[in-house]
């Protein structure tokens, strides 16, 4: 049996002053910083201690910091991955959203389009991912928690469904913004999803 808890990282300052997520290096805002606060009083109320668990953080700021703050709740240490990563928009990183809507060059429609030419496409950021869950869910390890990013983590709950990267042209499991999700393999292989993006934890 494995349980997977994920956190998309909490607001960060990208989500306030209009500009593009991506690679760029924001920081949490404040009331980010207080939102990964929240999710780690409760998840410490939540989980057993006598379970341990592994977490995992992109290293990118502002979800290295939502891990960071969550771990120090359950006494843990995070270890970072780039695989973790949100997509890279390649040109369109450190810009504003106003700059993609005006420079974009083609609409996301298939997995393998790109808003600009050198942008990562979706099938991309799912090979970049693959090794990551692959290693995971071959690790003795039963118990794991994984702090990323919101299209990167949509592409991980497709994975968990043993979605292949083309049916993402026809569906999508999307969260929010300090959403927590969990899930459990059962003793028979069978991936279950019991909440997804839960937004209670931030409150």
């Amino acid at each position: 049996m494995k349980r997977i808890i994920t956190i998309q990282h909490t607001q960060s300052v990208h989500h306030t002053n209009g500009m593009i997520g991506s690679w760029t290096d924001w920081d949490l805002t404040n009331l980010g910083k207080e939102q990964a606060n929240n999710i780690g009083i409760k998840l410490k109320e939540e989980l057993s201690k006598d379970i341990v668990y592994v977490m995992y953080s992109s290293d990118l700021k502002r979800a290295k910091q939502t891990a960071e703050i969550v771990a120090k709740h359950l006494n843990l240490e995070p270890v970072i991955n780039e695989d973790l990563r949100e997509r890279n928009l390649g040109s369109a990183v450190g810009k504003s959203v106003q700059w993609l809507r005006e420079n974009q060059t083609a609409w996301e429609k298939t997995i393998d389009d790109r808003c600009v030419p050198d942008a990562e496409s979706r099938r991309e950021t799912w090979k970049r991912l693959e090794p990551f869950y692959n290693d995971i869910m071959s690790s003795e390890d039963e118990n794991i928690i994984i702090v990323s990013h919101g299209d990167t983590l949509s592409i991980f709950n497709a994975m968990w469904l043993g979605l292949k990267p083309d049916d993402l042209n026809n569906c999508d499991l999307f969260g929010f913004a300090g959403g927590v999700s969990h899930f459990i393999e059962d003793d028979n292989g069978k991936h279950i999803i019991k909440r997804l993006s839960d937004m209670s934890y931030i409150k």
